[in-house]
């Protein structure tokens, strides 16, 4: 075979992968309800003949990690009191699997998209409608061509669809809306009316659909082979770190490689690094160790892929700074103590968080609670 025929093969291979990823088509207006049966966060199965009796089905395609999501939770919990008593059922359905997912896309939410995440994500929002998995096979969000979260469909009484697209105009806004596009199809179907605007476009993260495991599964090659540095950590060090002249939140945690705790969270901070990679954020990680087990903190550091950020790099770079993992070699631990926080008794680990100008915001002894660490640091942050 020519070079020519190969390159073409080639390239006729990689449009054909192309259009094999593509995401689905959004259903047509008019068209009929696919059928589902789907678990929900209250251990039951829900399908489709469950909602029989109602005059309108509004699906929500939605997540628990996108910022737009997030922003509509409020917003969804409200649409389904509005119109639970008005024979309309609500049901909020997540269609993502988490390895469709990077870690820098989880900056936004405590919580990622797994099933077991759903409920935590609800009650924050105190979500009294259904709430179901469809990451597994994505079927029925193949089916209706859900694009983004949130993605509405609206169902008459015969089951077929009569609005797709956004919620409304809020966005990420907190405040009042303006503009329902769901609410006024779901008026116009109760009174036998037209429905304005039938189509929008839905805005909102895309669909993580199972194919996008490649990219991401990339992605964590591409991370794995990043380089992992430690720099040397004395009082003086310690005290600039502290007053963070940068405009990122700092997570300062105290390890140590011979403490169980230190060793089994670290793991969970390497990913909240990298969740919140693209934000403004900085974890930094301190070794207690002796200052001659150098050579065990460096190994240990680089079987966790301890790497910095690419997105930190520039901000490390302006302070000095060529890494954010540090070994303390300074002597008296109460140096350290004195620099970063007097109030901390030396148990291990330990982590504080410090806003920039150097006010601690929020501090944690022993093993941290990752949803919890990832509240603070939203909370820091926005």
């Amino acid at each position: 075979m020519t070079l020519s025929k190969s390159v073409s093969c080639l390239l006729l291979a990689f449009s054909m992968n192309l259009m094999a990823v593509e995401p689905p088509k959004v259903l047509p207006i008019g068209s009929q309800i696919p059928d589902f049966s789907l678990p929900g966060i209250d251990g039951k199965t829900h399908t489709l003949s469950e909602y029989s009796k109602a005059k309108v089905l509004t699906i929500i395609f939605t997540s628990n990690h996108c910022p737009d999501a997030v922003a509509s939770g409020q917003r969804i919990e409200a649409l389904h009191q509005k119109y639970k008593d008005k024979g309309v059922a609500v049901v909020a359905v997540n269609p993502n699997n988490p390895i469709g997912l990077r870690p820098d896309e989880l900056g936004y939410s405590p919580f990622g998209d797994a099933f077991e995440e759903m409920a935590p994500f609800a009650a924050d929002f105190k979500w009294t409608l259904p709430y179901l998995y469809d990451g597994e096979t994505q079927a029925f969000a193949t089916a209706c061509g859900a694009q983004s979260s949130p993605h509405v469909f609206v169902f008459d009484a015969e089951r077929k669809l009569r609005y797709t697209g956004r919620m409304d105009d809020a966005g990420r806004s907190k405040a009042p809306v303006e503009k329902s596009y769901v609410a006024d199809a779901i008026d116009a179907l109760l009174s036998g009316g037209e429905i304005k605007e039938p189509v929008t476009r839905s805005l909102g993260c895309s669909t993580k659909w199972l194919w996008k495991k490649e990219s991401v599964e990339a992605e964590q090659k591409a991370w794995e082979q990043r380089p992992v540095t430690v720099a040397d950590l004395d009082e003086e060090i310690a005290k600039k770190l502290a007053a963070n002249p940068s405009k990122n939140a700092r997570l300062i945690n105290f390890w140590s490689t011979t403490c169980g705790p230190c060793v089994a969270e670290f793991p969970m901070l390497v990913d909240t690094s990298r969740r919140f990679s693209t934000r403004p954020f900085e974890f930094i990680s301190v070794s207690l160790d002796p200052k001659e087990d150098r050579a065990k903190v460096e190994k240990f550091l680089k079987g966790k892929f301890a790497a910095t950020p690419s997105q930190r790099l520039k901000d490390i770079a302006t302070e000095g700074r060529t890494t954010t993992n540090y070994h303390w070699i300074g002597g008296n631990v109460d140096k350290l103590g004195t620099a970063i926080d007097p109030e901390w008794t030396g148990a291990l680990p330990f982590s504080v968080l410090i806003g920039p100008g150097g006010k601690i915001l929020w501090k944690h002894s022993g093993e941290l609670d990752a949803v919890e660490l990832r509240r603070q640091i939203l909370k820091a942050i926005e």
